[in-house]
């Protein structure tokens, strides 16, 4: 079961990737990114690094990507949708799509796929050892990414503010 799962991620985080390059409208490369994220972070826990796979959804699927949509949508003004909708009939495939998604997530959950073994004698387990990585020898890297995470959003935040003449 672990090989056509990883063939599933693997096919969805290139097949997105591709999406994030080929798209020209940055919008849906956003989404695009957004999936690709999420998509190493499935791989991530298939890899059994649970603190790994939470640290790539809240940074990067979460902060990041939800930032550049808001950069995107505040510098890129859309203009209004008017006329019929050319992707009506596709949008009543989604709810059966969503369903079938739904019961394949049911079905894997059950199926014990991400059960995990008895720990290897002598290997440290849980997330202590990273933490403790982070917080000593990798204190000054993480800071210095926090601080430029906080810059990126003063430097949206100004671009996007308009003058007031």
């Amino acid at each position: 079961m672990q090989f056509p799962g990883f063939l599933l991620l693997a096919v969805l985080v290139v097949g997105s990737g591709l999406g994030v390059i080929l798209l020209r409208n940055p919008i849906h490369a956003a989404l695009f990114l957004t999936v690709n994220l999420a998509g190493v972070a499935a791989l991530y826990l298939m890899l059994h690094a649970q603190f790994l796979a939470l640290i790539q959804v809240i940074v990067y699927a979460g902060a990041i990507a939800v930032l550049f949509v808001f950069a995107i949508m505040v510098l890129i003004p859309g203009k209004e949708e008017t006329g019929p909708d050319p992707l009506h009939a596709q949008r009543w495939l989604a709810v059966p799509l969503v369903g079938v998604l739904l019961l394949e997530v049911l079905l894997i959950l059950r199926s014990g796929v991400f059960q995990t073994g008895p720990p290897a004698p002598g290997v440290p387990t849980g997330v202590e050892p990273l933490y403790r990585l982070l917080l000593t020898d990798f204190l000054f890297p993480f800071e210095v990414t926090s601080v430029l995470l906080l810059a990126a959003f003063v430097g949206v935040t100004a671009l996007t503010k308009k003058k007031v003449s």
